[in-house]
């Protein structure tokens, strides 16, 4: 059965760097990125990893990898995600899957999916929306 699951994730450090210019106005940049959650029967350690493209019109678009690695209700482990997104001047959305068997722990066997979607307004919280099923 799937359970559905609505938190926010307080980002702790976000450190971006450019690695490529792309002509005069584009950029390619990698963040690194720390979070904890205590909300929405989630308490975990996160971070994630983006490569990003900035084309030069104020958008992005990017790839991303996720770990989370604590407790969902009365569950231990961890479990990482794989996904991708877009920044359209305003909003932050990126689209999100469970690796298969990338679950630890109590969390064995994790699969699902999550959706993440802020503005500035959210800062420094990332909401995140997971659905999850356990055997």
């Amino acid at each position: 059965m799937t359970e559905h699951l609505e938190t926010r994730l307080e980002i702790k450090s976000w450190d971006e760097q450019p690695y490529r210019e792309l002509d005069q106005t584009g950029k390619f940049t990698r963040a690194d990125v720390e979070l904890s959650a205590s909300a929405g029967g989630l308490e975990a350690e996160a971070f994630f990893e983006s490569l990003m493209c900035y084309p030069g019109d104020g958008t992005a678009s990017f790839v991303s990898l996720m770990h989370i690695a604590g407790r969902i209700g009365d569950r231990a482990g961890s479990f990482a995600l794989q996904g991708s997104g877009t920044y359209d001047g305003t909003t932050a959305r990126s689209e999100l899957t469970v690796i298969p068997n990338s679950g630890t722990g109590e969390l064995t066997g994790i699969s699902g999916t999550a959706i993440s979607s802020s503005t500035h307004a959210d800062y420094p919280y990332m909401p995140l929306s997971l659905d999850y099923d356990l055997p």
